[in-house]
């Protein structure tokens, strides 16, 4: 896992399962539910779901699992800022995954109502980055 830069990992055979997971405790979703009562009150309140603040206005959402940054280098102003417009197919951020760095553009135009991931946080697919209000 280590070579490959995997976080985690599934092997499937016909009678059994091997899972192998190195996020932190609390990154995990809980998958354990079915270990026990007690077990799954722990998980859930070790866990704490994503939630995106602002309900008002268009989700950009994470195409892919990674560390998403708001900014091209540390030190440098963000891709985009609350309050500022932005068109489709704008950059507004990076998404890091196994040591590749992605680009993630908006797919339609607004202005930022707000920046929802933070910069060095794990993203999962479908996980808001950005609300955008609709371009007029």
């Amino acid at each position: 896992m280590e070579e490959f830069g995997l976080e985690q990992a599934k092997w499937k055979a016909d009678e059994w399962t091997v899972e192998f997971d190195r996020r932190p405790e609390k990154a995990r979703a809980p998958i354990a539910m079915v270990a026990g009562e007690a077990h799954s009150e722990q998980l859930e309140e070790e866990f704490e779901p994503y939630e995106t603040p602002v309900s008002a206005g268009r989700k950009v959402e994470s195409p892919t699992t990674g560390v998403f940054y708001a900014a091209p280098s540390p030190g440098s102003p963000p891709f985009v800022k609350e309050g500022e417009d932005v068109a489709a197919g704008q950059v507004i951020g990076l998404i890091e995954a196994m040591k590749v760095f992605n680009e993630v553009t908006t797919p339609f135009s607004g202005k930022v109502l707000k920046v929802v991931a933070q910069s060095g946080q794990l993203v999962y697919p479908g996980d808001a980055l950005l609300m955008l209000e609709d371009a007029v």
